[in-house]
């Protein structure tokens, strides 16, 4: 059986980018509903080799029985610990997928989404202990600010803090609903939609750790590509998009380019081709591409 995740995004790009080697290594990090995957398979021959990971386990369902296939249980931040244990040591192409899944909105009870009703959860890793509840019913009202400000961007984070912090006083917040019932009424009907998304955002970000774990697979990535392998990343938020370009172009996520004695940049990748956005048509059959931004960067000599 097959679980919908969504309609792999930007593919053609991502298999352009990864410019693969029939008999290549490469690891698809956000394995999901397999649709990178299996068009990556396509392109290998007998002796080419694909990792999948996904951390995900409703992700399983969708793993694919191919003798050039490794799928890998985890989250894409121990890259470099399972590479080892599947004895490879270097890898010609990396892709990352970066969000949530089409499954994993639509899945009522992980409590992704804003349209129904659930326990906040939010967690891709359902065995960790830390979840929206826990962060919604335990983190300090200064907790709760910095935390929509720096990962949902939202302007009036200190006042949904303070409510928040306010009405769990009475009684636990539970539910999506619960939770949106409570910002509802201090934002615009107009914009409504958006400031709950990036609400819901924020704390997905601090739930899964998601920029720290984004940072740490970089980093990591860079260490086990090839001299020119590629590293192709699809990002959906300004968060993810920002630290993947800075640290394309400088090889730091603040954005400093070092230079050696010479003035030359010392940077471990080259950042290939221009951003790279889904056309009209794919935005149209594929709702989910809307805000996608993929990048291309290959190994530095």
């Amino acid at each position: 059986m097959t679980t919908q995740y969504h309609n792999p995004v930007l593919l053609q790009a991502s298999l352009d980018g990864l410019n693969i080697s029939p008999d290549g290594i490469y690891v698809d990090v956000t394995f999901g509903g397999g649709g990178h995957s299996r068009a990556i398979l396509e392109k290998l021959n007998e002796n080419g080799r694909l990792l999948g990971f996904d951390q995900d386990a409703d992700a399983l369902v969708n793993r694919i029985e191919d003798p050039r296939f490794d799928f890998v249980a985890a989250n894409f931040s121990n890259l470099k610990q399972y590479l080892k244990y599947h004895k490879i040591d270097k890898v010609d192409g990396i892709l990352a997928d970066f969000g949530v899944s089409s499954h994993q909105f639509d899945t009522q009870e992980r409590g992704f989404s804003i349209r129904t009703e659930a326990r906040l959860d939010m967690r891709m890793n359902q065995s960790q202990a830390l979840d929206a509840f826990e962060i919604i019913n335990t983190y300090t009202e200064e907790q709760l600010r910095t935390l929509f400000f720096s990962y949902g961007e939202l302007k009036n984070a200190k006042t949904l803090a303070k409510i928040i912090v306010e009405a769990r006083q009475e009684k636990e917040i539970v539910t999506t609903m619960d939770l949106m019932s409570l910002v509802r009424p201090l934002v615009p009907q107009r914009i409504e939609n958006k400031i709950l998304a990036q609400l819901f955002q924020a704390l997905r970000i601090e739930v899964n750790d998601e920029l720290e774990v984004l940072k740490t697979f970089l980093v990591q990535a860079t260490e086990v590509l090839k001299v020119t392998g590629r590293l192709v990343c699809i990002s959906y938020h300004s968060l993810e998009d920002r630290l993947v370009k800075r640290y394309f172009q400088t090889g730091d996520f603040e954005g400093k380019l070092e230079k050696d004695f010479y003035g030359n940049p010392i940077k471990p990748l080259n950042k290939v081709g221009n951003l790279i956005i889904p056309s009209e048509q794919e935005v149209k059959e594929n709702g989910r591409a809307r805000s996608a931004k993929l990048r291309i960067a290959e190994k530095y000599e």
